[in-house]
């Protein structure tokens, strides 16, 4: 029980102090500090990332979601071939999904010709990729359940009689 609920709350925000988790859980700060030193040398807490807003800032950035259809290979079923892909440093992530298609990798590069050129010269040739369909995201809304495009609140004063 404590374990899921380090691991909700630090979900959702990494930066937590591990006094304010503890006293958020009922917990000591060396009980929360140890639980977490666990799951991390357990593999279940993978890392701690920092989710920015990339069009706030003046580099230029464009994720794209590809997705690929591929053939089994002998013995190793997907995992040789997405090992191959996460790899390559422009793939931010690999998924095996369901449906249509095998694969789901999450590319970044400096615009959309970088990543075309990647998926048709490195992806779509490597050995066992049937095909592939990539998708540019123009807009985030919501990434990692943080709401990225916020409204404005409106500034008025409210007047009453």
């Amino acid at each position: 029980m404590l374990r899921e609920e380090i691991l909700t709350t630090i979900e959702k925000n990494s930066r937590v102090d591990v006094h304010e988790l503890a006293v958020r859980l009922g917990s000591t700060d060396e009980m929360i500090a140890a639980e977490m030193a666990r799951m991390e040398d357990e593999g279940v807490i993978c890392g701690y990332h920092t989710m920015i807003d990339w069009e706030k800032t003046s580099l230029e950035k464009v994720t794209a979601l590809i997705e690929v259809r591929c053939t089994l290979q002998r013995g190793q079923g997907f995992d040789g071939l997405a090992e191959r892909i996460y790899m390559y440093p422009e793939v931010k992530s690999v998924y095996l999904i369901s449906g249509g298609y095998d694969l789901l990798v999450t590319l970044e590069g400096r615009s959309i010709k970088e990543v075309s050129t990647f998926v048709s010269d490195k992806l779509s040739t490597m050995e066992n990729v049937l095909s592939t369909a990539t998708h540019f995201i123009l807009k985030k809304y919501k990434d990692h359940g943080t709401i990225m495009a916020k409204k404005p609140e409106d500034e008025r004063q409210m007047i009453t009689p």
